[in-house]
């Protein structure tokens, strides 16, 4: 028997492809923000006030055009992701070394949470797979995917839209397929549970 792979949806992948537009709001109504704040001083650059106020306008058409923008244009949404952090990264720096700590720092904690974001969205594509091996199941998570020996694998149920399994320690796991199973892929998976857990499923 070879190695199983099926697509499956996993509940916080999509919460996180859901958010993404949001969180892309959130990072163009700060930079729309800074903006304002850096016109209203007296020694502002335009150079720098049109770079802010271009990337926030790119921003929002990005979130009004792309509805499903992390399925349809994934390298468009971390490249707008790379320049989120990259502005909370630069002034949240900026702003430390002017002295204004709490905003700051702020920015900076921004900044890795966005990196967190980043990490976890560059993973969507490829990493929402459920995949059975002869040395156990792998199935997806975040930020790691996860992996579970045959040994650690109470029960498997298997059925042609969804699949279920029960772990020794982490509890239980239910993925919808993103399609239905055919017979000899379901077959398949039956064996595999007969041999490494003596079950039918």
């Amino acid at each position: 028997m070879n190695s199983l792979n099926f697509p499956v949806i996993h509940p916080s992948f999509q919460k996180l492809k859901r958010a993404g537009r949001l969180l892309h709001l959130t990072a163009g109504m700060l930079i729309l923000v800074h903006a304002i704040s850096h016109f209203q001083q007296p020694e502002s650059s335009p150079l720098y006030l049109g770079c802010l106020l271009l990337m926030a306008l790119d921003i929002f058409i990005l979130v009004l055009a792309g509805k499903n923008i992390l399925m349809d244009m994934p390298r468009v949404n971390l490249f707008f992701r790379l320049a989120e952090i990259l502005f909370f990264l630069g002034i949240g720096i900026t702003l430390l070394l002017e002295g204004h700590w709490l905003i700051g720092t702020t920015h900076l904690l921004l900044c890795t949470v966005y990196s967190y974001l980043f990490y976890c969205e560059k993973k969507l594509g490829s990493a929402e797979y459920l995949a059975i091996h002869h040395t156990g199941i792998s199935i997806p998570s975040l930020p790691e995917s996860k992996f579970f020996l045959w040994s650690h694998i109470n029960a498997v149920d298997a059925r042609y839209d969804c699949i279920s399994i029960n772990t020794a320690n982490s509890g239980s796991y239910e993925f919808d397929l993103r399609e239905n199973l055919a017979f000899e892929e379901l077959d398949q998976i039956h064996e595999f549970c007969r041999h490494y857990l003596g079950a039918g499923r």
